[in-house]
Formats: structure tokens, C-alpha cells, sequence
């Protein structure tokens, strides 16, 4: 499997995903259908599938266009976001399996950010698709669910393994940090990634993928001991 971050919008990411053996790939989350045709055309794969994360515009804005450009998409995203996601063919739930060629993602349900918000967890190699739910040392606002919602939603990726390659929806790192450097003054290991992102990003490189052991060390949500603390770090973050 091989993964290609595509820059879309002004700060979106969408990812082709690449079975090897067959050339066949999927996109996550094409906001906007020039850049990824021009990736796929680049390196000269056959577009099979739109993996969704969420229903927002940033997420699927490429989509109809896409299905136009190349017949016989699936078109995957979560059950409850029938009518809601653009050209949506394959309705998924809670531990069902999408597959391109060979590569096989398992459904994690994770609403908080939105009701019908899905990642993608691909166990080998170990990647997950997070979309808006978790970012690198954050979380999605909560526009359609409650703290409780996302304390269980982060739970469920947090525990995934340590070295999980995480792809989020967003460049939204030194932002995050920001903030958990204030949430957690004391915490060294925020004040360390805020130092490595820093030179990432001055070097025009992308701060994502990460992992889920950076997450487990740096993100103040992930971290949360409780729903209450959670609710006071998103309506902080939110005025941040």
C-alpha cells in the first residue's frame, strides 16, 4: 500500500490510497476533483472508490465531479449520511470493511464533529483516516454531538497501536499546539513536537501523517480525564 497526500482548498488534505498490486486506489475526503485527477494521472492509477469521512463540503465538494470523470465509483460514507453525501453508493456502519484491491480498511463510527463521522483504520501497515474527528493535538468541533460523543469517539482511535500512521482532514497542527502547550503547561512533550512541527512546516513539509503514540503524549482531548474536562477544553479551544 502506498499512500499520497493531495493539498486541497486552502488547508484540506486528501488522500489517494494505492493498492500496489493492482494499481487500483481510493480517495479520502476530495474536497476538490482537479488535484486528485492530476494525482491519479501522475502516478497512473485506476480511481476506484470516494472514502468519506463526514458529509461537509471541504470533505466531498469533489465528488460529484469525480463520479463524472470516472464511471463506476463507490461512493462510501456512513449510513446516516444518506442524502447528505454527494453521489453516495455504499451506506457503512460500525466494524464493516471497504476494500480496493487489496487493501482493506475496517469503519470506526465516531460521531462528535458530525453524527455520521467514520474514519478508516487499514490494520497493515497501520494507518487510520480520522478526518475532522481527531487532528494532530485535537479534535473536531462538536457541531452535531456532545463531549460524551467525542470522548468516545477519540477513545476508540487512541486505542489503536502507538506507531498508527494518522491521516486527519486538516493542517491545523501548529494551531493545536498552540493551544495544548497552554492547556498543559507543564507537559514537555508538547513543547518538543511544537519544536519539530515548527521546523516542519518553516521547510514547507506537511505535519501529517503522524502517530497515535504523539497523540497519546501531546493532544489535551485525547488526554481528557473525563467528559467535563473535555467539554471545558473544546469551549476553550473554541474561543482560542
Amino acid at each position: 500500500m502506498r499512500i499520497v497526500s493531495i493539498p486541497c482548498l486552502s488547508d484540506n488534505y486528501a488522500y489517494l490510497v494505492i493498492c500496489e498490486a493492482t494499481q487500483r486506489a481510493a480517495i479520502v475526503d476530495p474536497s476538490e476533483a482537479a488535484p486528485v485527477l492530476a494525482a491519479v494521472r501522475q502516478h497512473g492509477v485506476e480511481l476506484g472508490a470516494i472514502w468519506n469521512t463526514h458529509h461537509h463540503w471541504d470533505h466531498t465538494g469533489g465528488n460529484q465531479e469525480l463520479v463524472a470523470a470516472v464511471g463506476g465509483l463507490e461512493v462510501v460514507a456512513h449510513e446516516s449520511d444518506r442524502g447528505r453525501v454527494p453521489a453516495q453508493t455504499k451506506f457503512v456502519g460500525e466494524g464493516d470493511t471497504v476494500s480496493i484491491g487489496q487493501v482493506s480498511a475496517v469503519i470506526i463510527h465516531n460521531p462528535g464533529h458530525t453524527s455520521g463521522a467514520i474514519s478508516y483504520h487499514i490494520a497493515d501497515p497501520g494507518a487510520v483516516f480520522t478526518g475532522d474527528t481527531l487532528f494532530a493535538a485535537g479534535c473536531g468541533r462538536l457541531f452535531e454531538g456532545t463531549p460524551a460523543d467525542m470522548r468516545v469517539s477519540l477513545g476508540k482511535l487512541a486505542a489503536l497501536p502507538g506507531a498508527t500512521q494518522v491521516y486527519c482532514g486538516h493542517e491545523y497542527t501548529e494551531k493545536n499546539l498552540a493551544f495544548a502547550a497552554e492547556a498543559e503547561k507543564d507537559n514537555s512533550a508538547i513543547a518538543e513536537r511544537r519544536a519539530r512541527v515548527a521546523e516542519l512546516r518553516k521547510a514547507g513539509h506537511p505535519s501529517v501523517p503522524f502517530t497515535m503514540a504523539e497523540e497519546q503524549a501531546t493532544n489535551p482531548f485525547v488526554r481528557a480525564g473525563s467528559v467535563d474536562r473535555l467539554a471545558e477544553l473544546r469551549a476553550w479551544k473554541d474561543r482560542f
